[in-house]
């Protein structure tokens, strides 16, 4: 269901030129969704009406300036009591710009923020390995202790701290 959404979304803003606009107003929400436990719970939980949720929805859309599609988008899926797949929808919307743009996402966990060198440094070599720009998708752990942990499509690297001293833990244990 949330494919058929994003598809729409994705036709509509490529036909107004609002693929860009759409795009930073998704990740927002994203985040946003990510950074409020409480908006989160209007997004996800059943028992707010769909009212309750579109005049909650219509006041974050307005204080971000969201887009016409992007509030359209948003307003729609409450009303029909679907604001609950809003999550998948940017999900399916995001690989859709990524194929567009021939990019890829990468998740990468570190135990501290990366800075703006390590995230450049990062892409490029991303870059050289897969042949496509990657596109970021950033967390921290910091019980990895240091080092990364990179993964892309079904592929994983790790290079955490945390990692290695288990294995040298395992490997101590084993003489």
């Amino acid at each position: 269901m949330a494919g058929r959404y994003a598809t729409a979304v994705f036709e509509l803003a490529q036909e107004e030129n609002t693929v860009d606009a759409t795009e930073h107003d998704f990740l927002a929400l994203k985040a946003m969704m990510a950074d409020s436990s409480d908006l989160y719970r209007l997004v996800r939980a059943p028992v707010f009406s769909s009212e309750e949720q579109e005049k909650g929805m219509k006041a974050i859309l307005a204080a971000m300036q969201a887009s016409p599609l992007t509030t359209r988008t948003v307003l729609l899926l409450a009303a029909k009591r679907r604001l609950f797949i809003l999550s998948d929808v940017i999900r399916s919307f995001e690989k859709m710009v990524e194929r567009l743009r021939g990019e890829i996402s990468a998740q990468v966990t570190s135990a501290r923020p990366l800075t703006d060198a390590q995230t450049t440094e990062l892409k490029d070599i991303l870059r050289a390995k897969l042949g496509r720009e990657a596109r970021l998708e950033t967390k921290v752990d910091p019980s990895l202790l240091g080092g990364l942990v990179v993964k892309v499509g079904s592929r994983m690297i790790d290079s955490s701290l945390r990692t290695k001293l288990d294995g040298l833990r395992l490997a101590m244990r084993g003489h």
